[in-house]
């Protein structure tokens, strides 16, 4: 029987690129985005039959309508194998502007209740199942903050703390939580930095170490791997010299900036 994969963001990007590894593979997908009409663009040419796939619409940050999505989700296809919170934004804030701190806790209500409010409604059902994986994508920029980047940086951050704590209260349940930690990858949330992104790498090619990673029940990996080293070296800095290095660096556009 085919195994079951949800991917919230899964309109662009990495969530896209997921979808297209999963599908390749045989799985049925149950495919969560804000924009249904931009998924079926992509989905649509592949030819995956209809039997196959499920696109559901809704916010990660509205609580209630992802509660009701995995119930549906679970009475219509089934529980998932593997549930990916991967749906994030990333926009540039300045917190002594008044203006910025909406888009703050915008990015911390997607990004950060986004993925609790995706994994959580799976549990219950997945401890009682006895199996399952709940993936939680971070980032590189949550292991330390970045200028301009406070609110990506501290939400990505909170990710990385709140699936471990997850995978501490699900030990010996039988369900695994998996971090996954990209590094820079060419999707419309890096298009518009203005500022070198050192080993960038393609979607598609994140997506099959992604899964990889996954299906191997990795607790944590970061993506790539060189990646992985750079943060570990900029995690032993010390702060002063952490805050020179990246004096003057370039900062990602506010939603403001032209």
């Amino acid at each position: 029987m085919a195994k079951l994969v949800m991917i919230t963001g899964a309109s662009s990007g990495i969530g896209q690129a997921l979808a297209l590894h999963y599908a390749a593979q045989g799985w049925h997908l149950a495919l969560v985005a804000r924009r249904e009409s931009v998924i079926k663009s992509w989905l649509d040419p592949i030819g995956i039959s209809a039997d196959r796939y499920q696109i559901y619409s809704a916010d990660v940050s509205d609580i209630a309508a992802m509660q009701r999505l995995a119930q549906d989700c679970m009475t219509h296809q089934g529980l998932p194998d593997v549930v990916i919170a991967n749906a994030g934004i990333s926009i540039g804030v300045d917190t002594a502007l008044p203006e910025d701190l909406p888009v703050m806790a915008l990015i911390l209500a997607t990004n950060v209740m986004g993925v609790a409010a995706t994994l959580g409604p799976f549990i219950p059902a997945m401890v009682a199942r006895g199996s399952g994986k709940l993936v939680g994508i971070g980032s590189v920029a949550g292991i330390r903050g970045l200028p301009g980047h406070g609110a990506y940086c501290a939400s990505k951050a909170a990710v990385i703390s709140y699936c471990e704590s997850l995978r501490g209260e699900l030990r010996n349940s039988g369900v695994q939580v998996v971090t996954l930690c990209p590094g820079y990858i060419a999707t419309p949330l890096t298009q518009n930095n203005g500022y070198n992104m050192p080993f960038l790498m393609q979607p598609n090619m994140f997506a099959e170490k992604a899964c990889l990673a996954i299906a191997a029940g990795d607790s944590y990996r970061v993506i790539p791997w060189q990646m992985g080293v750079v943060a570990k070296l900029l995690r032993l800095l010390p702060n002063s010299i952490f805050d020179k290095v990246f004096a003057g660096r370039p900062r990602k556009p506010r939603m403001t900036d032209s």
